[in-house]
């Protein structure tokens, strides 16, 4: 029986047991397509990413003995549709199985599901062997709950995975030490610079402009800088444990002018493609941390840890505990576009310049440069959630539905009314001062509510409350902030909203 197994882009999974044994009667597919580049406009740098990491995949399998059929975009045979490809093949080799691995976004998911109904041999789904979870984990753990709180299900992560406990409880004493993974980095101590892979990128890029793929973002040269292959992703993990992880936590929300990466790990990339497993980064950084306890606290490890077994797993949870009916939410009533200038980084506001011009420059930004800074600012500014979904999904390098969606939609616009977050993640330029040095730098005064030389963010902070007080003024962990708003004499009030709406009706000259 010869056996067709289809690879996604982002089931590059090395270790997956597919691989275990070599056989004439197995081939392997990988298809670089329209399909893909197209559904949203991606950053350029993702689209070589993607691109560059799948070749280093599939000539990685040729050479340990498998049989690989590789469609590059600008094949001629290339059909650019999944269900097109898919089935060319199968009829040019006489295949008699398809197999194929769980895709984690819902469209794929459903898509293959479809294709597989269609086809006159049989089929078998298997799992990407990648998670520390299944799709239905999260659910089945939150069953007959009325919230979803991430902490809960962390700390059940913590205990079933036995990672750092002492018997039943918590390493340390604590579950959780994000109250010191909040300090904002002054200049030292000192970050080394990142790792540069120098990956040349040449002929992906000549074949994505032949191919006239419209992306977004900027990309000087022809070298790729993040890790596209096993042996870079354990080389970049290393680096992180050896020169990063010792003040990670410490600094895990600070924004700078002057740095894109801090001491964060650049290792999203390769983690969300499957070319490196959460687990065995969850198992080095714990190593590294037992060898080197007299000089890396705990609490750099718990943040980062946090981020990989809480965070991350509990997003897919979330994705695929809401799905199709998530993509559509949108309880806040949000229609305002995006501003022109998130395409371009072409705006006044420091914090917001540097944070999409990073994001243009890089294909990255950090997690508090993307909630609180652009997310905040999109959300106070009432965009539609569509619209900020398909910027956030196509700017980010390490972007896909799965873990997009939910911290988007959910957690950074609470779109979903509260089933991620338990209230909307928006502040006044003051967090923004309290954790960078951005505010120093603009030409608006972070501390004045009113007059041109205000801060926006401010009078969009009070407005969006003020709008927003039938859906969230029962809020509990928001009565606080509407008992100060409550407090404003009318006429100040009138000319905050005021201010917003100008700032909301014409964003380019801000």
């Amino acid at each position: 029986m010869s056996t067709l197994r289809l690879i996604l882009g982002d089931q590059l999974n090395s270790q997956h047991s597919w691989y275990n044994t070599v056989s004439n009667q197995t081939t392997y597919c990988m298809f670089e397509m329209r399909q893909e580049t197209d559904y949203v406009k991606h950053h350029i740098q993702k689209v070589v990413g993607f691109f560059a990491a799948m070749q280093e995949f599939s000539r990685q399998l040729i050479s340990d003995g498998h049989k690989v059929i590789y469609l590059t975009i600008d094949d001629s045979s290339n059909h650019q549709c999944l269900e097109k490809n898919l089935k060319s093949v199968i009829d040019s080799l006489n295949i008699s199985k398809l197999e194929y691995q769980s895709p984690d976004e819902y469209r794929l998911d459903y898509q293959l599901k479809n294709i597989c109904k269609t086809l006159s041999i049989s089929s078998k789904q298997v799992d990407s062997e990648h998670f520390y979870t299944n799709r239905n984990q999260l659910s089945e753990f939150f069953k007959g709950k009325k919230q979803f709180l991430m902490e809960r299900f962390y700390r059940d992560m913590r205990k079933k995975h036995h990672i750092l406990m002492n018997g039943e409880q918590p390493e340390g004493g604590e579950w959780n030490y994000d109250k010191s993974n909040r300090n904002k980095w002054k200049g030292s101590p000192g970050i080394p610079p990142f790792i540069n892979f120098k990956n040349n990128v040449d002929s992906i890029l000549k074949s994505i402009n032949n191919c006239n793929i419209d992306t977004i973002g900027r990309f000087d040269g022809s070298t790729l800088t993040y890790p596209i292959n096993r042996k870079q992703s354990l080389e970049q993990l290393e680096y992180f444990n050896q020169n990063l992880l010792v003040h990670f936590g410490d600094y895990q929300d600070a924004l700078h002018n002057d740095e894109v990466y801090l001491f964060h790990s650049r290792l999203s990339f390769a983690m969300n493609l499957k070319i490196i497993s959460p687990k065995e980064v969850v198992s080095s950084v714990l190593d590294f941390y037992r060898l080197n306890n007299d000089e890396i606290t705990i609490s750099q490890v718990e943040g980062f840890i946090r981020q990989v077994i809480g965070w991350r797993e509990y997003m897919r949870g979330m994705y695929w505990a809401h799905m199709p009916e998530y993509k559509k939410l949108n309880t806040l009533s949000n229609q305002n576009q995006i501003p022109e200038f998130f395409w371009t980084g072409e705006t006044q506001m420091n914090c917001l310049s540097k944070t999409i011009n990073n994001s243009l420059d890089n294909a990255y930004a950090h997690h508090i440069q993307r909630l609180m800074v652009t997310g905040n600012y999109l959300l106070l500014t009432q965009t539609n959630p569509d619209e900020v979904d398909n910027w956030y999904l196509g700017i980010y390098i390490d972007a896909l539905e799965w873990v997009q969606l939910p911290n988007t939609r959910g957690m950074s616009q609470f779109a979903d009314g509260g089933l991620i977050a338990t209230k909307p993640y928006v502040s006044s330029g003051s967090y923004i001062n309290k954790m960078s040095n951005y505010c120093g730098d603009c030409k608006y005064n972070v501390k004045e509510r009113l007059g041109e030389k205000a801060c926006p963010f401010n009078s969009l902070y009070w407005n969006f409350l003020d709008d927003k007080r039938t859906q969230l003024s029962g809020n509990f962990r928001m009565k606080m902030m509407y008992s100060v708003l409550n407090k404003f004499s009318n006429e100040e009030l009138v000319a905050m909203k005021l201010r917003a709406s100008k700032i909301i009706e014409s964003p380019e000259n801000y």
